[in-house]
């Protein structure tokens, strides 16, 4: 008797608009976070159903994103921001160079966030007094956003963060 595989094939993104800098760039200033992100969410907002809404939630989400990226340690290479689109969501994928430990905690990070207690684990780490860590950002863009998270390989010394983000879809 054979075995049956099934076989999900992702859908098709179609690419929207990329941005690559420097990372010694990018990280000159706190601000390029905020100017990418809004730059970003207004170029692919305008055809959505409530185009003011899609852009202020896709720039929030999106500029807690970049600002994982601002803190990196690894001061060579590229940062690339792309983003794609399929029916009701949006993709951002975030390259950035990374050191090995960096990219070990990414990696860690991703799969407690697609953990079952993502909620739990959440809400446990914003009551503490501590300053929002870049784990919280990623369970905060699972929990607020319906953000599904991965971690894919680049080339060298860089990681990518694959976000997807329902944002058409959601109620709040």
């Amino acid at each position: 008797m054979g075995t049956v595989h099934h076989d999900l094939a992702e859908p098709t993104f179609e690419p929207m608009i990329q941005i690559d800098m420097e990372i010694k760039a990018f990280v000159s200033a706190w601000k390029h976070c905020d100017y990418v992100s809004t730059y970003m969410a207004r170029m692919i907002s305008q055809n959505r159903s409530d185009s003011v809404r899609h852009s202020n939630l896709f720039s929030s989400a999106f500029n807690e994103l970049l600002e994982v990226a601002f803190r990196t340690r690894h001061a060579d290479g590229e940062l690339a921001c792309r983003v794609s689109r399929h029916g009701a969501t949006d993709r951002i994928e975030l390259t950035f160079p990374c050191v090995p430990e960096e990219r070990q905690f990414y990696e860690q990070a991703v799969s407690l966030v697609a953990g079952s207690e993502v909620r739990e684990r959440y809400l446990n780490s914003v009551s503490g007094d501590l300053a929002p860590s870049r784990e919280v950002v990623l369970l905060e863009l699972a929990i607020d956003y319906n953000a599904t998270l991965r971690v894919e390989e680049a080339d060298g010394d860089a990681i990518k963060l694959v976000v997807d983000l329902p944002l058409e879809g959601l109620q709040n």
